[in-house]
């Protein structure tokens, strides 16, 4: 057997032990978790018994508050699980025994979206039940409206933030560069722009994104057309980054 024939079962199980050998990957990916349900559980913990209207007009989109930092280790796991591809020659050592670009790229990108959505789905759970077992009368249960769609869209969410980064990741070779970059894109530009271009940022990766997880859609846009523009948003990072790995030297 070639090297070039080699199948896409040992491709995959190579990528997962890259990912799993990388500290900043792994501890990214666990932050995910902890970050999410344990700023979920501050916020609902502090204010959860206060006034009606503490957590805001939304219960649903409050029971995932902690989502909002999140993020932001999805966007971590995806950069850092990418960028070790692109320091000291890894990537010509990875095209060594790898010779398919596509078949490296593609394995790469599932081992990510499938941890990124497998942490995300358990996230979402976490979250939501440590959150709602601090808001007493208050507390929302799974046979509420929205809620089993806003807790599997939450983590559908975290993994197409992850993909986001990582497509990024590899159109500029840079995780640090990404991180730098989208961090601040997420959190701050779809505010700036919603509010000079009259309403524009709805369609932003985060904003709509997180319709999934709201109880009532405001805008253009439904929960899960919202989340389709974030994947549409991620398959453009995705294929940008495929056409630099392929047309780039190593």
């Amino acid at each position: 057997m070639t090297a070039a024939s080699l199948p896409t079962v040992p491709v995959l199980h190579s990528e997962w032990i890259k990912i799993r050998s990388a500290r900043a990957a792994l501890g990214s990916l666990i932050a995910v978790l902890l970050t999410t349900a344990g700023v979920t559980v501050l916020v609902t913990g502090a204010l959860g018994a206060g006034q009606e209207d503490a957590l805001g007009d939304d219960r649903l989109a409050a029971a995932f508050y902690g989502i909002n930092l999140g993020q932001i280790a999805a966007v971590a796991f995806g950069a850092t699980a990418f960028a070790g591809e692109f320091r000291d020659g890894a990537l010509r050592v990875s095209l060594t025994a790898v010779p398919d670009r596509s078949r490296l790229y593609l394995s790469k990108t599932a081992v990510v979206a499938v941890l990124a959505l497998l942490v995300g789905e358990i996230t979402g759970v976490a979250a939501f039940a440590a959150g709602q077992s601090l808001m007493g009368e208050r507390a929302l249960g799974m046979g509420d409206p929205g809620v089993l769609r806003a807790v599997f869209g939450s983590g559908v969410y975290l993994m197409l933030i992850a993909l986001l980064s990582a497509g990024l990741t590899a159109l500029v070779r840079s995780g640090t560069l990404v991180m730098s970059l989208l961090i601040p894109f997420l959190l701050i530009l779809p505010f700036v722009i919603g509010q000079v271009a009259g309403g524009a940022g709805q369609f932003m990766p985060d904003r709509a994104g997180q319709l999934v997880m709201r109880t009532d859609a405001e805008g253009a846009l439904g929960p899960w057309s919202g989340l389709g523009v974030a994947a549409v948003w991620s398959l453009a990072a995705l294929g940008a980054g495929w056409l630099a790995v392929r047309r780039r030297a190593a």
